[in-house]
C-alpha cells in the first residue's frame, strides 16, 4: 500500500470542487500544484474522497464487531460511528466495552422484569379507549382548534423522468434558452452541450457538443478545464460560456463558435448577458470584471476594483452592473466610468451572490457571514440587514412579482438558500422573514421561482428537489426528484417558461446533482403538476436530468 501527497491533495481538490467551494478549490489547487501532478483526473470517479472515507469507517466498524479471540459479537455493537469517532485512538476498545456493559444491563433488566411480571399495569388494554382525550398523562388540546393546512408530499415517479446522457464528467451549470425549447449545460469534461427538447421530436436527447479548446503550437487542443458558467442572450440566438481556462466564448444556438474572449488571467466564475444583448459581463479570479462587445468579441472595459477574486455579477441595466468578491465588498460600476459609482461595505466575510430586484432599485447580497443585506443606490449603508440563517448563505433569488414584472399585483419576495439546510422567504419591504422552509436535510445550493412567482424550487445536498407553494401559509410541497444513493448533490434549480402551444405555457425546473462513483453525469426531464411542463436536474455524473 502506498499513499502520496499528490494523491491526497487531488482527492481533497476534487472534494472541494464537487461540494461547490469553487474559489477554495482554485486556491488549494494553486498552492498544492495540482496541475503539475501526473494524475489523470478523468479516470477518478466523483466523490472518491467520500467513498474511501466510508470504506475506512466500515473497516473500523468491522474491528469493533470482532473480539480479541476472533469471534464476532452477537448483535450490532454500535448504533452509529461518526468520522471523528473513527479517528480516536481508543475507539475500538471503548465501543467494545460499551457494548459489553449494555449487554450486561439488558440481562439484569430482563431478570427484574421477570420477577415483577405479576404487577398490574394501568395502561389501557387492547380495545380500550382513553378517557377525555387523555393517554399517559397527555391531554388532547385540539378538540376545539381550527383546522390547519398541512403539507402534502407528492413524489414524481422515476418512470416520468427522461435522462439526457452525454457528458463525461460533472455537470456544473445549465440554462434554458429564453425563446425555444433548448437547454444548455456546462461540465467538467471541457464541453458545453445544447439539448433539443422539442416535444415533437421523439429523440429528446438530441445534443450539440461545444468543445472548449485552446491554441497550443498552432493547433487547437482541448482545454481540459471545467465549463462553470453559461448564459443565453435575450433572443436565444447566442450562448456565452465561461471556463476555468480563463476564456469566455460565444456560440450560436447551432453549436458554432462565434468568438473567443481572452483577457482574463485566470478562471471565470460568473458571466451574464445584458438585456439588450450587445454586451457580456464576466467576473474572474484575477480580481477583475470585464464588459465585452458581443459583436466583435473585444473587451470594452476592464474594472480592476476588487482586491480579491470576483465571485458574481449582475446587470442593473444595459450599462450598469454590480459585482461582489471574497474581499467582502460590492462595487456598482458603469461602462465608461473609471471608478465605481458606489461601493457597499458591511459584510464581514466573502460575498457569494448578488441580485438586483426586477425594478433595478434594490440590490440583495448574501455572504458567508450568514447575513442577507439589501442595498439602495440612494444610501451608503444597507436598507436591511437580515439575520436568521445559522450558516453560510450560498445563493439568493428575487421573485418575478411586483412592479416592473408580469405579475405586478403580487408582493415581491426574496428567497435565500443556506448551508443550514433551510430556505427562507423574506418580505423585503418590512425586512422580515415570512417563511422558513425546513424539509431539506443538507445544505441548500439553489433556489428558483416559477414564472408566476407562486412556486419555489429548491435543490440540496440531500439528493432532493422540493417545490413549494408560496401562496399558502403552510407551504404546499411537491417532492419532484429524489436522486438515488449514487447521486449526492443538487446544485442548480432553474425554472423554464416558454410558449409551446397557443393555449398553454410550459414551465419547468432544472436541478443539478453531483454523483458518486460508478455513475455517469446526467440530466432528467420530469413533468410537474399543474403549473409546470418540465423539470430538469443535473448530475455530476455527466448526464443531464430533466
Amino acid at each position: 500500500m502506498s499513499i502520496t501527497s499528490d494523491e491526497v491533495n487531488f482527492l481533497v481538490y476534487r472534494y472541494l470542487q464537487e461540494s461547490g467551494f469553487s474559489h477554495s478549490a482554485f486556491t488549494f489547487g494553486i498552492e498544492s500544484h495540482i496541475s503539475q501532478s501526473n494524475i489523470n483526473g478523468t479516470l477518478v470517479p466523483p466523490a472518491a474522497l467520500i467513498s474511501i472515507l466510508q470504506k475506512g469507517l466500515q473497516y473500523v466498524e468491522a474491528e469493533i464487531s470482532i473480539n480479541e479471540d476472533g469471534t464476532v459479537f452477537d448483535g450490532r455493537p454500535i448504533e452509529s460511528l461518526s468520522l471523528i469517532d473513527a479517528v480516536m485512538p481508543d475507539v475500538v476498545q471503548t465501543r467494545q466495552q460499551a457494548f459489553r456493559d449494555r449487554l450486561a444491563q439488558q440481562q439484569t433488566t430482563c431478570t427484574i422484569t421477570a420477577s415483577t411480571s405479576g404487577i398490574q399495569s394501568n395502561a389501557p388494554k387492547n380495545g380500550e379507549a382513553t378517557v377525555n382525550g387523555e393517554e399517559n398523562g397527555t391531554h388532547n388540546m385540539n378538540n376545539h382548534s381550527e383546522p390547519m393546512e398541512m403539507d402534502v408530499d407528492v413524489e414524481i415517479p422515476a418512470s416520468k423522468a427522461t435522462v439526457l446522457r452525454g457528458h463525461e464528467s460533472e455537470v456544473f451549470i445549465c440554462a434554458w434558452n429564453p425563446v425555444s425549447d433548448l437547454l444548455a449545460s456546462g461540465s467538467g469534461d471541457s464541453t458545453a452541450r445544447i439539448w433539443n427538447l422539442n416535444e415533437n421530436n421523439n429523440s429528446i436527447s438530441t445534443q450539440l457538443v461545444l468543445r472548449h479548446c485552446i491554441r497550443e503550437g498552432g493547433q487547437d487542443v482541448p482545454s481540459n478545464k471545467d465549463v462553470t458558467s453559461l448564459d443565453w442572450n435575450s433572443d436565444g440566438t447566442l450562448l456565452a460560456t465561461g471556463s476555468y481556462d480563463g476564456f469566455a466564448r460565444i456560440w450560436t444556438k447551432d453549436g458554432n463558435l462565434a468568438s473567443t474572449l481572452g483577457q482574463h488571467k485566470g478562471p471565470i466564475f460568473a458571466l451574464k448577458w445584458n438585456k439588450k444583448g450587445n454586451c457580456i459581463l464576466s467576473a474572474g479570479v484575477d480580481k477583475t470584471t470585464i464588459i465585452w462587445d458581443a459583436h466583435t468579441g473585444e473587451a470594452k472595459q476592464q474594472f480592476p476594483f476588487h482586491s480579491a477574486p470576483a465571485l458574481d455579477v449582475d446587470w442593473q441595466n444595459n450599462t450598469t452592473f454590480a459585482s461582489c468578491s471574497t474581499d467582502m465588498c460590492i462595487h456598482v460600476c458603469r461602462l465608461g466610468s473609471d471608478r465605481p459609482l458606489k461601493t457597499f461595505q458591511g459584510h464581514t466575510n466573502e460575498v457569494n451572490a448578488i441580485k438586483w430586484d426586477p425594478s433595478g432599485m434594490l440590490l440583495a447580497s448574501c455572504s458567508d457571514d450568514m447575513t442577507l443585506k439589501i442595498w439602495s443606490m440612494k444610501q451608503e449603508s444597507c436598507v436591511h440587514d437580515l439575520q436568521a440563517h445559522s450558516k453560510e448563505i450560498y445563493t439568493i433569488k428575487w421573485s418575478p412579482t411586483g412592479p416592473s414584472t408580469n405579475n405586478p399585483n403580487a408582493n415581491i419576495m426574496l428567497a435565500s438558500a443556506s448551508f443550514d439546510s433551510t430556505v427562507r422567504l423574506w418580505d423585503v419591504e418590512r425586512g422580515v422573514c415570512i417563511h422558513t422552509l425546513t424539509r431539506h436535510q443538507e445544505p441548500v445550493y439553489s433556489v428558483a421561482f416559477s414564472p408566476d412567482g407562486k412556486h419555489l424550487a429548491s435543490g440540496s445536498f440531500d439528493k432532493c428537489v422540493h417545490i413549494w407553494n408560496t401562496t399558502v401559509r403552510a407551504g404546499l410541497e411537491f417532492i419532484l426528484c429524489q436522486t438515488t444513493e449514487k447521486r449526492q448533490l443538487i446544485v442548480i434549480c432553474l425554472w423554464l417558461c416558454f410558449r409551446l402551444e397557443p393555449w398553454c405555457t410550459a414551465t419547468g425546473v432544472l436541478a443539478a446533482s453531483s454523483r458518486c462513483a460508478g455513475t455517469a453525469p446526467e440530466t432528467k426531464l420530469v413533468p410537474v403538476p399543474q403549473t409546470a411542463r418540465f423539470v430538469f436536474s443535473i448530475s455530476e455524473n455527466s448526464p443531464l436530468d430533466d
